[in-house]
C-alpha cells in the first residue's frame, strides 16, 4: 500500500511519535490532517509540512473527552475529508505505583488510549469498509504484551489495543482494508514530562519508529516493532517471551526491571504532563 494522494489522519499529532508519523506520510506523498488538543502545535506543524510541499489540515479535538470522537468525526465530514489510513497514535499513561498516583490521569489514560481508538475506529473503519480500501494503524507498546507493576494502568490499556488489533484485523481480511499495530518499545517522547520518571537510555527515536511503521504498514503486514535494528530485535523478543512464561513470573520480572529503573518512587514535578 502506497501513501502517494492518500488522507491520513494522524491521532496526537501535535509531538513526538504522532509528529513524526506525519511529517513522514507527507515526505511520501500523503494528504495529513493533523488531530490533537494543541491548536497552537498543530497549526505550526502544518506550516512545515506545507513549507516542505506537502498538504496537511488541523483538526483539533480531545479524544478523551466523553463526545470528542464524535466532534471529531463530525468535523471531518463537515469538511469533506474523507479518511484513506487511520493512524491511532494518541496515548498517555503514568507511571508509579497504582494506588498511590493520581486517579484522575489514569482514568484519562484509558478514556484516551481505549475509547478514543475505539470510536474513532468504529466510525472511520466502517467508511474505509464501505469503499473496500485503507487501513487502520493503531499504536500500542511491548508494554501490552506483559502486565507491568508501576505501569499497570498504561500496560493494560495497551493490552486492549493488542487484542482489539488482532480481532479487528482477522474481521476485516478480505475487505481491502488493511489492519496493523505498532509495537514500538522505550521512545524517546515526552511521556514521563511532569514526573520524575526518565526514558530508558536505549529509547528509539519517533522518527526511526515513524518510518519503519510506515514500511511495515506499506509492505502489509499486521504487526510492527519499529525502531532501529538492535531495538527492534529486543522488542521482538520481550513481546514473545511473555507468551512462555507463567504470567505471575511475568509481574514479578517486569515489576523488578522497574523497580530498577525507580518507577516505584515517581513523584510529580512543576512540568506539564507529557504524552507519546
Amino acid at each position: 500500500m502506497g501513501y502517494e494522494g492518500q488522507t491520513a489522519l494522524v491521532t496526537g499529532a501535535s509531538k513526538g511519535i504522532g509528529r513524526a508519523l506525519a511529517v513522514e506520510l507527507a515526505r511520501r506523498g500523503a494528504r495529513v490532517v493533523l488531530l490533537a488538543r494543541s491548536e497552537e502545535g498543530l497549526r505550526g506543524l502544518a506550516a512545515e509540512i506545507r513549507d516542505q510541499g506537502g498538504s496537511a489540515e488541523v483538526v483539533v479535538g480531545d479524544l478523551a473527552a466523553a463526545d470528542g470522537p464524535d466532534r471529531v468525526v463530525r468535523e471531518l465530514r463537515e469538511r469533506g475529508l474523507a479518511v484513506d489510513v487511520l493512524v491511532n497514535n494518541a496515548g498517555a499513561g503514568s507511571a508509579g505505583p497504582f494506588l498511590t498516583r493520581p486517579l484522575d490521569a489514569q482514568l484519562s489514560s484509558v478514556a484516551l488510549n481505549v475509547d478514543g481508538l475505539l470510536a474513532l475506529t468504529h466510525a472511520l473503519g466502517a467508511d474505509l469498509v464501505a469503499r473496500g480500501s485503507g487501513g487502520i494503524i493503531n499504536v500500542s507498546s511491548t508494554a501490552g504484551f506483559q502486565p507491568m507493576p508501576y505501569q499497570a494502568t498504561y500496560a493494560a490499556t495497551k493490552a486492549f489495543v493488542l487484542s482489539f488489533t488482532e480481532a479487528l484485523a482477522e474481521e476485516l481480511r478480505g475487505t481491502g482494508v488493511h489492519v496493523m499495530a505498532a509495537h514500538p518499545g522505550p521512545v524517546a517522547t515526552s511521556f514521563f514530562d511532569g514526573t520524575s520518571a526518565t526514558i530508558h537510555p536505549i529509547a528509539d527515536t519517533p522518527e526511526a519508529v515513524a518510518v519503519r511503521t510506515l514500511d511495515d504498514f506499506a509492505r502489509r503486514r499486521s504487526t510492527s516493532y519499529p525502531g532501529r535494528v538492535v531495538t527492534r530485535t529486543l522488542n521482538r523478543t520481550f513481546a514473545w517471551v511473555p507468551r512462555l512464561l507463567p504470567r505471575t513470573v511475568t509481574a514479578r520480572a517486569t515489576g523488578a526491571l522497574n523497580r530498577r529503573l525507580g518507577l516505584h518512587e515517581v513523584v510529580d514535578t512543576d512540568l506539564p504532563r507529557g504524552s507519546r
